[in-house]
């Protein structure tokens, strides 16, 4: 009686053991910042939109995006946690509206990387000349090399 007990006991254990197992090998992921989706930019007319109309419909990037002179920056990742290793980050999104000198939206447009390049994911422009180049390339030249106690925060 008492060795069918037993055996019963090291089955279960042997069975969480698997569980906790297949547990720690799947992948967790998660998303950092906030991206306006397609729907909500819609409402933003280039053109006649003011900065005030922005923050109305989409709301002012947080401490996480950025705001500076020549326009907002919506800045979203997303990371892949497996087991104990360190999170990688497998995907970056940018929204940046520009604005003109009186505070009416230039261009509405969505960055993502492909093939370590930043390319134009969406755009509504009514001036070609990307306004921030070389901020985006900052923005994306982190892409990846994200330490495991940044993303946690």
């Amino acid at each position: 009686m008492q060795a069918g007990k037993a055996k019963a006991r090291f089955v279960r254990l042997v069975m969480a053991g698997c569980i906790l197992l297949m547990a720690a090998c799947s992948a967790i992921y998660r998303n950092h910042g906030y991206v306006p989706e397609d729907v909500d930019l819609e409402q933003i007319q280039v053109g006649t939109s003011s900065r005030q109309d922005v923050a109305d419909f989409i709301g002012r990037p947080s401490a996480a995006g950025l705001l500076n002179d020549q326009g907002w920056y919506y800045v979203q990742s997303r990371f892949e946690h497996f087991g104990p290793k360190a999170p990688v980050e497998i995907e970056r999104q940018v929204v940046a509206i520009t604005f003109n000198d009186q505070g009416i939206v230039e261009n509405v447009e969505r960055f993502g990387l492909a093939e370590g390049r930043i390319v134009p994911l969406s755009r509504r422009v009514t001036d070609s000349n990307i306004k921030g180049v070389s901020f985006l390339r900052q923005l994306f030249a982190s892409f990846g090399s994200v330490r495991a106690k940044d993303a946690l925060k």
